[in-house]
């Protein structure tokens, strides 16, 4: 009986144990995940196995790729697809993508597929194969499966710019060489490709099929405009075989390139040019040359150059230069730095391959003569101070010597007068200009600029002075491009330098002051120092207008020392200390020391 209670109580604790364990509790339900059948690779195919669109298809779609449905067991509008695109054999290390949704299908259009074949480096017009595949899974990039490849033959086609300019025809001239001739334009080669293009327009004459093509610079490898001055076209004209004076047809196009190396070239836009004769350039060889500094003898790469005259009907005609000839040193002309075109000459007959030129005595010389007339003249080389403002007045005869400026160097004046609230101008005669244009005619020039300015030839006068005194004017010719002048107050002149006794080295604003005595001359009484160096100021402070020595350092006194105000050394004073008198002659461009 007591074994039978026991087997009892068991079998009620068991039901009660599982009566426990099959207990559902309503507010605390959790519904078993649902479990997905895996999905499938999806199957790639391509509508064409080889590419080969042209520009007219750039908007087109000229391909698609299907691919077949993974199967997943989500809602298939979530399903992510991503379509690569790499060259064959590159493994999809760095493929282009396109990413679709739930569709099964997508295509590129000819600019599409070029710009992502251009990002490969692929050249134009040359047959490449790439790999295809796609990658399906869920938005969040889960469960991802890879298709099969497919491999499809590809050509970039060329997609270039758009060439275009402001003028079909340009009419050239010298006298507006530094004017606008022609713009020109052009849109980014490539649509949609977005990695970096260089640019360049080339040019050619009509019809020789761009063999050998020009350049015109631009202002950045990526610039889409180039303007073109006159001077500029005329050179190119001329380089590509138009020569001066004639007219003809000039070819144009751009060049476009990839990062990559991929080229293309627009059209081909023609414009007409009606060229001129361009600049030409003489020079001044012969034997005087290295004793005075202009280079080496008989040399025309380092000979002084001739001023162009820019007056209308004369440019590119009359040449005329200032300069210093040793007497019986005998020169030529040649056109550019070579012989190959040169003249000489007698009586003013200018002869291609003449005899030598030469002057009787040692001084400086105007030489001018014009390449049209094949006439020429040598007269003695000066510039002088004429006008109400000045001492000569307007009557040229009065001018020299009294009222010259100082010849400092090739094409290089400067002289001090005293002017009072008039006109004036610089002249280099003493008669006044004829209107001849002819080589003997006298040259005088102004300006109506302030200092600074370009001179005029046998035109405008200076502004007038408005405050009377003292000014040191310098004509400088030594830019030929711009013959200009130079106009300061000469209101005083100091000696600076550690070669005077009783004054502080090197200073100007304790250092002496020299008196004027009238026609560009300065005079100072001093003890000079042996031994020691000297220079000019015409200023109390560094910076002011200064001359120093020409001479080659030489010590002499009683004798007159070329001066020079540009580079040069310092004076030395005497070998013996002692008191001296200085006269500086501006206008002589020379120092004395007795």
């Amino acid at each position: 009986m007591k074994n039978i209670l026991k087997i009892v109580v068991a079998v009620f604790a068991l039901t009660a144990l599982f009566a426990a364990c099959s207990k559902i509790d309503n507010l605390h339900k959790t519904d078993p995940l649902p479990v997905y059948q895996s999905g499938i690779s999806p199957v790639l195919s391509s509508s064409v196995n080889t590419v080969a669109a042209t520009l007219a298809d750039s908007s087109n779609t000229v391909i698609t790729f299907n691919w077949t449905d993974p199967k997943y067991a989500n809602d298939a509008s979530t399903t992510k697809y991503v379509l690569e695109i790499d060259t064959t054999g590159g493994s999809f290390s760095n493929p282009a993508s396109k990413i679709t949704t739930a569709v099964l299908t997508t295509g590129f259009t000819g600019r599409e597929l070029n710009a992502i074949l251009l990002g490969y480096g692929f050249p134009v017009g040359t047959a490449k194969s790439v790999d295809v595949r796609v990658i399906s899974s869920y938005a969040n990039n889960n469960e991802r499966y890879v298709s099969n490849i497919v491999k499809v033959t590809t050509t970039v086609f060329a997609d270039p710019s758009t060439l275009s300019a402001s003028a079909t025809s340009v009419s050239l001239s010298l006298a507006n060489a530094a004017s606008n001739a022609v713009d020109f334009s052009w849109n980014r080669a490539f649509s949609g490709y977005t990695g970096v293009i260089s640019y360049s327009l080339q040019y050619d004459s009509a019809g020789k099929g761009f063999v050998s093509p020009l350049e015109f610079s631009l202002s950045s490898a990526a610039a889409l405009s180039r303007s073109v001055l006159q001077g500029d076209l005329n050179t190119a004209a001329i380089n590509a075989g138009i020569p001066g004076g004639t007219s003809g047809k000039l070819e144009f196009r751009v060049k476009a390139v990839t990062a990559l190396g991929a080229v293309v070239y627009s059209n081909v836009y023609l414009l007409s040019v009606d060229t001129y004769f361009p600049i030409r350039r003489f020079y001044l060889p012969g034997g005087y040359q290295s004793a005075t500094g202009n280079g080496s003898d008989w040399d025309p790469p380092t000979a002084p150059e001739f001023i162009r005259d820019q007056r209308a009907g004369l440019l590119n005609n009359m040449y005329y230069i200032y300069i210093f000839i040793p007497g019986g040193q005998e020169f030529k002309i040649t056109q550019g730095r070579s012989w190959d075109i040169n003249y000489g000459g007698s009586g003013g007959n200018l002869v291609a391959g003449g005899a030598n030129f030469s002057v009787p005595t040692s001084g400086y010389y105007r030489i001018s003569f014009n390449a049209s007339t094949m006439k020429y003249d040598i007269r003695e080389g000066r510039m002088g101070f004429v006008g109400g403002a000045t001492g000569a007045g307007w009557t040229p005869p009065n001018v020299f010597p009294n009222y010259a400026l100082g010849a400092a160097a090739t094409n290089l004046f400067v002289g001090l007068t005293d002017f009072t609230t008039d006109g004036w101008k610089l002249i280099d005669n003493d008669q006044w200009n004829n209107g001849s244009n002819a080589v003997d005619e006298t040259r005088s020039y102004g300006s109506t600029g302030a200092s600074g300015s370009s001179l005029e030839t046998n035109g405008a006068n200076f502004p007038n002075i408005t405050t009377a005194g003292r000014y040191r004017v310098i004509w400088d010719g030594r830019d030929r491009d711009n013959v200009k002048y130079e106009m300061s107050p000469g209101t005083e002149m100091r000696v600076v330098g550690d070669g005077m006794q009783g004054v502080n080295a090197w200073d100007p604003g304790t250092s002496p002051q020299m008196t004027y005595l009238g026609n560009g001359k300065w005079q100072a009484t001093l003890t000079l120092i042996a031994g020691k160096d000297i220079k000019f100021l015409a200023g109390n402070a560094w910076g002011a207008f200064d001359y120093e020595d020409n001479s080659g350092g030489t010590t002499a006194t009683g004798v007159a020392r070329s001066i020079k105000w540009e580079g040069g050394d310092n004076f030395k004073t005497p070998a013996v200390t002692g008191t001296y008198t200085i006269i500086l002659d501006e206008n002589a461009q020379t120092v004395t020391i007795n």
